[in-house]
């Protein structure tokens, strides 16, 4: 299994349209002013947070159960900005649609300039032939409010290619996240 480069990345964009929308370099500035960086970097794509959040909240004071999820326990913001409570998470979705090729696996992991500031961005992998918007679930870890920049760089995407084709894929077992939209929530 090997880690693919910048050319191969710009390549599966323009080929497979593995990325939409797609930015072949680094954007580090919009209208003269610096921001969090997205786009192609030297072995990953830098993805970027759209404007949808879903906020934890406990008006409810319902329990977090991945079996049973109340979707009373979020707040829907759509917004440039999201403010995260002190120690709590939000999930929002990417701006980019993003098609697996069969013989790919990514791992994503959160840009250095939220690590350092505590706020943990997970994303689980994409999956062979997985298709859809990526849901990003942000957690801030400080006992400070914390605030997420939508149409950023918020998580690195790294691209792996298999020694060998998987029997079978995401799309072969009919994944429940397949095709998603939007901000999606546990599913069982």
């Amino acid at each position: 299994m090997s880690i693919k480069s910048d050319k191969w990345i710009r390549r599966m964009a323009a080929e497979y349209g593995m990325i939409e929308p797609f930015e072949p370099g680094q954007v580090k500035q919009k209208d003269g002013h610096s921001i969090v960086s997205y786009g192609t970097s030297s072995y990953g794509y830098d993805i970027r947070c759209s404007d949808e959040f879903k906020l934890f909240t406990n008006l409810n004071s319902t329990i977090v159960d991945p079996k049973r999820f109340d979707s009373n326990s979020f707040v829907d913001l759509k917004n440039d900005i999201c403010i995260i409570p002190p120690n709590s998470f939000a999930l929002a979705r990417t701006v980019e649609y993003f098609r697996i090729p069969r013989n790919v696996l990514t791992i994503c992991l959160g840009k250095s300039t939220y690590a350092r500031c505590g706020i943990i961005v997970n994303v689980t992998p994409f999956e062979p032939e997985w298709e859809g918007y990526v849901t990003l679930e942000f957690s801030n870890t400080t006992p400070l409010p914390a605030k997420i920049y939508a149409n950023e760089g918020v998580a690195q995407v790294i691209f792996f290619e298999a020694d060998e084709v998987c029997e079978t894929s995401y799309k072969d077992r009919k994944g429940k996240y397949q095709f998603q939209q939007g901000v999606t929530l546990p599913k069982i």
